[in-house]
């Protein structure tokens, strides 16, 4: 959808919608992928998730959709509108820790202990093959796409973005936005490293990520360009101008994803 309040006479703005899919969210491209690839595979008996909502709320619809037992873990003090979407979607709730990092540890050491299937769309390999669908529709659909712009909370957004976009134009390029209050992985990009902050104390909840995983730094050190912290007054109003924009000369070609087989 073509952005007018964000255009200029010399660049024209487009805005990826994604809030008319279920849930209201990207996140059910991936989550909805990677379980019915495991369900392919064989039986489920119940799948795991962390969440501060919508990979979780994802996560129950696909494990409604697959008629797949699901519980997700939130952080203490969940937000008050995804908490009970998620569980209207029937999947069983678990509030435990301070922030999602913590949630995360909880619902992993949660599936382990019963041997359920843990969706972590930080890891699971299949979360940024859903997200990739998203750059390759923005390049059919508007091929001319010089740079696209993506938020990172745990990276499977923009990693799949990315490697999309590359294949079908390398010349494009990707643009990371992360939340000024929580900056992991901008400074993990930054400085070529896993680097885990104390906190991640932003009002965008879904991008408040304070330990990236390596591989997944690694992965975004190659196929995005730049990354900009949004600032936080910004973020909260939904602004277009980005502060501490940091853009690195080098990058290795980045290796393509593979596409969804449905």
């Amino acid at each position: 959808m073509r952005a007018a309040s964000l255009s200029t006479h010399d660049r024209i703005v487009y805005l990826k919608l994604e809030s008319d899919l279920p849930t209201a969210s990207f996140k059910i491209r991936g989550a909805l992928f990677s379980l019915s690839e495991r369900v392919r595979a064989g039986e489920v008996a119940e799948v795991v998730a962390a969440s501060t909502g919508n990979h979780g709320a994802a996560v129950a619809y696909a494990g409604r959709q697959l008629r797949v037992r699901t519980t997700i873990f939130l952080p203490t003090r969940p937000n008050p509108v995804k908490a009970p979407r998620i569980r209207e979607l029937g999947a069983s709730l678990v509030e435990t820790g301070p922030d999602l990092t913590a949630a995360i540890d909880a619902a992993h050491e949660y599936a382990a202990r019963i041997g359920a299937f843990f969706l972590h769309d930080a890891s699971d390999p299949d979360v940024p093959v859903g997200a990739a669908t998203i750059g390759r529709e923005i390049l059919l659909e508007r091929p001319e796409t010089g740079v696209i712009y993506v938020p990172v909370g745990d990276s499977a957004l923009i990693r799949g973005v990315a490697s999309a976009a590359k294949h079908l134009r390398p010349a494009s390029r990707i643009v990371g936005v992360v939340a000024e209050r929580g900056p992991a992985d901008y400074l993990s990009w930054q400085r070529g490293r896993v680097v885990e902050t104390a906190s991640a104390d932003t009002i965008a909840d879904g991008l408040a990520v304070r330990r990236p995983l390596a591989p997944n730094v690694a992965a975004i050190g190659e196929l995005v360009d730049e990354m900009r912290l949004g600032e936080r007054r910004r973020v909260a109003h939904g602004d277009r101008v980005f502060s501490h924009g940091t853009n690195r000369s080098w990058r290795s070609p980045p290796r393509p994803l593979p596409w969804p087989r449905c």
